[in-house]
């Protein structure tokens, strides 16, 4: 089988950097991102105007059939990466570091980043809050961009009691806010919130001075991220509840993921009032 070569939307489109990336933000206009592990999916994301592709450990999941993104090790991110790096020609990609690749010290933390950028990210992505601070400023004063990840942190599931809403309770959402404040002082470009309260993702959207991307935390998010196969509708197993299938309504997945884009543009996606797994 071949495959038939046609003119990409994203010709049409400069690579994204980060400073086109604050520049849509500054400008109120809402970011769009998707897991994505592939050089096929890359192209396919990039071409429907998908500005960010996160190289997510959640590969440990959707493609090992793993239980938790736990065991997925920096070598098989790197692989990742590359494969979507050779697909991508202007979407921003970012990696993931994966558990126990950043947590013994910032040096570690650098290796491992270096090795992800190496291979074709252009950020990594790190979770937690508090001590990943000072891991955050090591990073970004040596050239290394960093979106930080609060909230549900999956590499955290079992220290956390499992996949449910963070923030709930006044003392909670204020660590939060604090963690937010603190990563963002820290050289943080972006932060991820997954699974919080709407009305918390808003409050500290609102103090915040970089984006906030929203995974089951509302639609008054920065922008929004969402993994692709829960997306595409082939995730099997209970899906969280804030998980839209992009592909009702449209014949193919280019045509859904533009849909995904367009309903984040416009605000028609997500719905503040659905929460939770």
């Amino acid at each position: 089988m071949s495959s038939h070569p046609h003119d990409p939307a994203s010709t049409t489109r400069k690579p994204i950097t980060l400073h086109r990336l604050r520049e849509l933000y500054s400008s109120g206009e809402k970011l769009t991102m998707l897991t994505c592990y592939d050089a096929t999916f890359a192209r396919v994301l990039d071409e429907a105007g998908v500005e960010m592709l996160l190289v997510g450990d959640s590969l440990g999941m959707v493609l090992q059939g793993r239980s938790s993104t736990l065991p997925v090790t920096l070598d098989e991110m790197v692989y990742h990466v590359k494969s979507v790096a050779a697909g991508n020609k202007t979407a921003w990609i970012i990696g993931d570091l994966p558990f126990a690749s950043y947590q013994q010290s910032a040096e570690q933390a650098m290796q491992s980043s270096a090795a992800l950028m190496q291979a074709g990210a252009q950020m990594v992505k790190l979770e937690g809050g508090g001590w990943t601070a000072e891991t955050v400023r090591f990073l970004t004063e040596r050239g290394v961009p960093v979106c930080a990840h609060l909230g549900l942190t999956p590499q955290s599931v079992h220290a956390l009691g499992g996949y449910r809403i963070q923030g709930k309770t006044d003392e909670a959402a204020a660590t939060l806010t604090a963690h937010s404040k603190e990563l963002a002082d820290a050289g943080a470009a972006m932060i991820v919130f997954e699974l919080i309260p709407s009305t918390l993702a808003a409050e500290i959207t609102r103090l915040l001075p970089i984006p906030t991307i929203g995974i089951g935390a509302g639609v008054d998010c920065s922008g929004q991220v969402l993994v692709l196969h829960d997306m595409l509708g082939i995730t099997r197993g209970k899906l969280p509840r804030f998980v839209k299938n992009f592909m009702q309504g449209y014949t193919g997945i280019d045509e859904a993921i533009s849909a995904y884009v367009a309903e984040v543009k416009t605000l028609s996606f997500p719905d503040n009032a659905i929460h939770g797994y």
